[in-house]
């Protein structure tokens, strides 16, 4: 029996005690809400809210590009559907800084209506634009986001340029930024704390600061890095990874070797803490609340697994269901904080394998597998499903290519 056919059966035994746990959430069929001839995706990494906050439209890129790396000077094109009107495309912008994984790191902004910021290249510049749709009135800020606070408020930036060497496939084509490609471990570039009102920006970790907390780069050739940041629910806190590779080619979009250190500070870069031990690494994460994440990390070192700790007790980080979830997906609590989603790469079948947990008992519905097609199994335009929930936990979206292109998807959720 494969891994999950024995979480079926799994489900199926804790159902009879559904009296004394919560009863998993029901979910729809997939339906796609964008559509051919043009290919389509969330407008951000997994995990980040795509809904308005009236939940009427949802932000996605345009494009049709497929099987490589973005090249500089091809765009995207920022795009709204609207759920309330047959899924109509509306199209509001076109943007140079975007790849296949994180897109152009669009976020809705709850303190102006009708406003996202998104990345761009502007005047040759990696930058973020503040735009209200609607009005076409925009504001540019001169750091382009990797991560948003839930109030708006508040943006971490980080070196995009300096990202395409490292991990081409995240990235921005073009030299938008110094990726200061000479130096290991810059005291100058780091992660930036961003007001997203004024656009002033200040270094509050440099990466030669994290030269203590992880692994050595044993190369001249290598570069430390930074990359995938995310604050925490009350933006008091900033979970981020810290990476190294012994060498890149810059002309391949190559690199070799990597290492992680998974990290948490203070917004203000204050009380760096290591998540976990040497040899855990880190991959894909999110915050439940202000304090406890989960993280697929090398669990002890050494299988894949979603553990769950907490800021100040990182020693005692909770492996969920042992066995069953051994492996690295894109995890991401439910909005009440009571299940975890978790999609992975595809398998031997080639499919992409989605669960459900339920972190009470840690029991496992599955959500199904979706086939990816030949022209989609390259790995730098490769479409990860990246799921992510409405935020009154209604809805779920994704991306997927089970039908013949890549499109996004949404699922209805209920109890």
């Amino acid at each position: 029996m494969n891994k999950i056919g024995f979480c079926i059966v799994l489900s199926g035994l804790f159902a009879s005690f559904a009296c004394a746990v919560m009863p998993f959430p029901k979910f729809s069929a997939p339906r796609a809400i964008t559509q051919g001839p043009h290919e389509h995706f969330f407008a951000s990494y997994f995990a980040i809210n795509s809904w308005s906050p009236d939940n009427r439209y949802v932000s996605v890129l345009e494009m049709d590009i497929n099987g490589r790396l973005v090249r500089e000077d091809e765009a995207a094109t920022l795009c709204l559907v609207d759920l309330q009107d047959n899924n109509r495309l509306i199209p509001i912008a076109r943007t140079y800084c975007w790849n296949f994984q994180e897109a152009a790191m669009a976020h809705w902004l709850p303190w102006a209506k009708d406003t996202l910021v998104y990345n761009d290249r502007r005047d040759g510049k990696f930058v973020a634009v503040i735009l209200n749709w609607k009005t076409k009135e925009e504001r540019i800020v001169p750091h382009p986001v990797s991560a948003v606070s839930e109030d708006g408020n508040w943006a971490v930036s980080i070196n995009y340029a300096r990202l395409r060497l490292t991990r081409p496939d995240y990235g921005y084509a073009g030299e938008g930024q110094d990726s200061r490609e000479n130096v290991v471990w810059p005291e100058d570039d780091g992660l930036w704390l961003v007001n997203l009102h004024t656009g002033e920006a200040k270094l509050i970790v440099t990466i030669a600061s994290g030269k203590p907390l992880m692994p050595e780069v044993k190369s001249e050739h290598g570069l430390a890095y930074y990359c995938h940041t995310v604050f925490s629910k009350d933006g008091k806190r900033i979970f981020w990874l810290a990476r190294s590779v012994e060498s890149f080619d810059k002309e391949k979009g190559k690199a070799s070797s990597w290492e992680t250190t998974s990290l948490t500070c203070n917004v203000d870069g204050t009380n760096v803490r290591r998540c976990f031990p040497d040899g855990w690494a880190g991959s894909h994460f999110n915050w439940r609340d202000d304090r406890t994440m989960v993280v697929t990390a090398r669990y002890k070192g050494q299988l894949w697994g979603h553990v769950v700790f907490t800021v100040g007790e990182e020693e005692k980080v909770h492996r969920l269901a042992p066995g069953l979830m051994d492996w690295d997906g894109h995890c991401i609590w439910s909005p009440d904080g009571k299940f975890i989603s978790t999609d992975g790469y595809w398998n031997r079948l080639n499919e992409r394998t989605w669960a459900l947990i339920r972190v009470e008992d840690e029991a496992i519905l599955p959500l199904g597998t979706f086939f990816v097609p030949p022209q989609y199994r390259e790995t730098y335009s490769r479409c990860d499903l990246h799921p992510r929930y409405r935020p009154d936990g209604k809805q779920i979206g994704f991306n997927s290519v089970h039908e013949g292109t890549r499109q996004v998807y949404i699922r209805d959720i209920t109890q």
